[in-house]
């Protein structure tokens, strides 16, 4: 009985790459979230205008398009802010340590959920979607997909989505890239960024699949052998 308590709690296939790609994108969106919080909390116990609320104040601003948009259902700044940052940490500390739960993709969807709910962002959203559908496939085993991609890639597009995704949020607060100074060309580049990061993290989840299943073939053939 206690055996097939242990299983329930950690099931027996564990797709690795699959799992790393996970916590490497959950990371620097919780990460983009914190910043949102952290600027919502210097604004301070006060009221926010609505559900669509400015992360980063008029006088905090680096630059006129840098206001950080947001989404909260808390009215309050500060407890928003606090809220965020609380929920990142969160969201951090489950993907390192809690992911193989068999409730852990489960958990990371409601976590995400809530820290959107109440300041944590909007421009990730279509990221994190596409990162919880992938990201369900951790403990299931991996079939032949339709869209090969070679195994050998997954960590230089996992690299080149997380520099894109720097590099968008470093614009959205100092409005800097070296030599681009007018506001349309840099919110252009922001939104080259995302969508170079959601292609990135995409393409990333399929080579590191076709990773996962040459590995599990692998650990299968040597078992049948033995």
């Amino acid at each position: 009985m206690e055996q097939d308590l242990i299983s329930e709690i950690k099931p027996t296939i564990l797709n690795k790459t699959t799992k790393l790609i996970t916590q490497v994108v959950g990371i620097f969106l919780a990460f983009s979230s914190f910043e949102h919080g952290l600027f919502e909390s210097l604004q301070g116990n006060k009221k926010t205008e609505g559900f669509i609320i400015q992360s980063i104040s008029q006088d905090m601003r680096f630059w006129e398009g840098g206001s950080e948009e947001a989404f909260t259902i808390i009215p309050n700044y500060l407890v928003t802010g606090i809220l965020v940052m609380i929920l990142s940490l969160t969201i951090i500390i489950w993907l390192l340590f809690f992911l193989n739960n068999i409730y852990g993709t489960k958990i990371l969807g409601l976590l995400f959920l809530l820290i959107t709910l109440v300041g944590g962002g909007i421009g990730y959203i279509p990221i994190v979607i596409s990162l919880l559908i992938h990201s369900s496939k951790i403990n299931k085993p991996i079939k032949e997909q339709n869209i090969k991609i070679n195994s050998k890639i997954w960590p230089f597009t996992i690299g080149f989505a997380t520099i894109t995704w720097i590099i968008l949020i470093e614009i959205a607060i100092w409005g800097y890239f070296p030599g681009v100074t007018g506001h349309d060309d840099l919110m252009n580049i922001v939104w080259i960024c995302l969508l170079s990061t959601f292609i990135f993290v995409n393409i990333s989840f399929l080579s590191g699949y076709s990773k996962d299943r040459e590995n599990n073939l692998e650990y299968t053939k040597s078992n049948s052998n033995n």
